[in-house]
């Protein structure tokens, strides 16, 4: 599946709640779906700088596309960055690079997010794009 086409499933997803309290209890439940990260990425290394709570991500090639893996000590986190996953997870990185993230708006999570979420929530995606470059660099 596309990144495009991931991106317009989970807009229609959270086109079926009719409040924001029922976007963040579904993205709790996304959170924990999450494919956790082994605790032996769990270092500062993988941690995203910039958010608030504690956010790791870690990111392998298999095959030629980006697998991603993280966590968070916070629910809400967790769930924003299951979002993230599932969306750039299992794709090539050019695509990770050429791929926009206005969904993000669509679904409306920026503007129902606190200042510091929100700057975490830009941190993970620059983040999970910078390790596209890395991998992208060792494909080429």
């Amino acid at each position: 599946m596309s990144i495009q086409e991931i991106q317009e499933e989970i807009i229609e997803e959270f086109a079926m709640f009719e409040d924001w309290m029922q976007r963040y209890e579904y993205m709790i439940d996304l959170g924990k779906t999450l494919p956790l990260i082994a605790a032996e990425f769990k270092t500062d290394d993988n941690i995203i700088k910039g958010c608030q709570s504690k956010v790791w991500v870690h990111a392998e090639l298999k095959d030629s596309q980006l697998e991603f893996t993280a966590d968070s000590d916070a629910i809400i986190t967790k769930g924003i960055i299951a979002i993230l996953i599932r969306v750039f997870s299992n794709q090539h990185p050019k695509d990770i690079l050429a791929s926009d993230t206005s969904f993000i708006d669509q679904i409306g999570l920026k503007e129902h997010l606190s200042p510091t979420r929100a700057n975490g929530l830009v941190s993970m995606i620059k983040q999970i794009k910078m390790y596209a470059i890395a991998f992208q660099t060792q494909l080429s």
